[in-house]
């Protein structure tokens, strides 16, 4: 197995255990809605430190149900991880062109 092949499984493996060790050690069994975002728990406790708390402004879009919401935070950060591995994928086409290229000019010279 190939270094590059060992670092990807290494990879792979803590992945899968950040998704399934905190279902397996029942984190958050103590909780109604055990694995809420950010927002909602910060809401949460606003609420309870400060019960008369007005929000300064409302959301442009309120989803439906939180399985939309769920659902478009999930499409946005596949988006954004498209973007991302667009852009690196073009880079590096880009460092490889190049150093094709040099080396066609390297051997171009050579041969005259």
């Amino acid at each position: 197995m190939s270094r590059n092949a060992r670092i990807n499984t290494l990879l792979l493996l803590v992945v899968v255990a950040l998704a399934v060790l905190p279902l397996a050690l029942g984190m958050g069994d103590h909780k109604e809605e055990p694995f809420t975002g950010a927002d909602g728990q910060a809401e949460t406790a606003i609420t309870e430190t400060h019960p008369d708390y007005e929000p300064w402004f409302s959301p442009l879009y309120e989803p439906p149900s939180g399985e939309i919401e769920s659902a478009l935070f999930s499409l946005q950060a596949a988006l954004g991880a498209g973007v991302l591995a667009y852009y690196f994928g073009l880079r590096r086409g880009r460092r490889q062109g190049e150093a094709r290229a040099q080396v066609r000019a390297e051997n171009a010279g050579r041969a005259e």
